[in-house]
């Protein structure tokens, strides 16, 4: 069956909360078990499954802080959405290896969600906006 747009709103806004939260656990309990997780650009490349997701968002919690997500629009589909969004929060660590210096940073995020029949999401696909980033951060 179908998810309706409110429940798949429903599911990314608890998405963006635990990774508010820096809740890793939380984050990837909104995964399905053998979800395809997939940073474009992150040097794995797509993983499969909720351990092989870990790593990318130990290394986000630790590299990004204070992330505020603010919605831009969203389109959907019978069992995906894509979801345009602008983060916004400080970058103490490395974010995309990049010195972050604890610098005030924001960038446009584009996720394509797909959901397996019980909410969970079965895809999650992720491409950031490095050229802002890069901006923001100058090096040297």
């Amino acid at each position: 069956m179908a998810m309706n747009r409110s429940e798949m709103d429903r599911r990314m806004e608890q998405h963006f909360a635990f990774e508010a939260r820096d809740d890793v656990a939380g984050v990837l309990a909104t995964l399905a078990p053998d979800a395809e997780h997939d940073i474009v650009g992150w040097p794995t490349g797509p993983t499969h499954g909720r351990d092989a997701a870990r790593p990318f968002y130990e290394a986000l919690f630790a590299d990004l802080s204070d992330g505020k997500v603010e919605c831009i629009r969203r389109l959907y589909g019978e069992d995906f959405l894509v979801d345009e969004s602008m983060w916004r929060g400080k970058a103490p660590g490395r974010p995309f290896g990049l010195e972050g210096r604890g610098r005030p940073l924001a960038f446009r995020l584009l996720h394509i969600v797909e959901f397996a029949g019980d909410g969970a999401m079965k895809r999650e696909n992720v491409w950031v906006d490095l050229a802002a980033v890069i901006q923001q951060l100058p090096q040297g």
